[in-house]
């Protein structure tokens, strides 16, 4: 991965800026156009079909762009929960983890915590690993 500085930070999501907003934009040029020059029905159903679509998209797309939050808070929260518990940042381990592991740590009580972290270390366990061996579950009621 590249290290980020002020002329690469911007993160762009294909999906979003290089296919919805053209798109998008393509739509409603050739609707204006259209109404213009071509008034026929059948077009105005079609293209209202397609802006239809675009809509269902955009929500897809606004769901997607919440779970990515909703997933960098979990691993604050995470970090947060680990510097608590053990006096030391996360970050100096963090290289040693997937995103799945952390999101299955998340699940264990302050109790457990602290071990599964070290046996996570130690034997590279998957998420699947790490959720069987939680003894006391906290749960995650508020997670979309």
């Amino acid at each position: 991965m590249k290290t980020q500085s002020y002329k690469n930070h911007i993160r762009y999501y294909t999906p979003h800026h290089f296919v919805f907003y053209p798109i998008l934009m393509a739509f409603l040029s050739f609707s204006i156009y259209y109404s213009f020059t071509k008034p026929e029905i059948a077009l105005w159903v079609f293209i209202s079909v397609l802006f239809v679509f675009m809509f269902c998209l955009s929500f897809m797309l606004r769901q997607h762009y919440a779970l990515i939050l909703q997933n960098r808070i979990v691993k604050l929260e995470f970090m947060y929960n680990y510097f608590t518990l053990t006096g030391k940042r996360f970050e100096e381990i963090e290289s040693h983890f997937t995103d799945s592991q952390l999101f299955a740590l998340r699940f264990a009580s302050d109790e457990e915590f602290v071990d599964l972290i070290n046996r996570c270390l130690k034997e590279s366990l998957s998420a699947e690993e790490i959720k069987k061996s939680i003894v006391k579950w906290k749960a995650d009621n508020q997670r979309v």
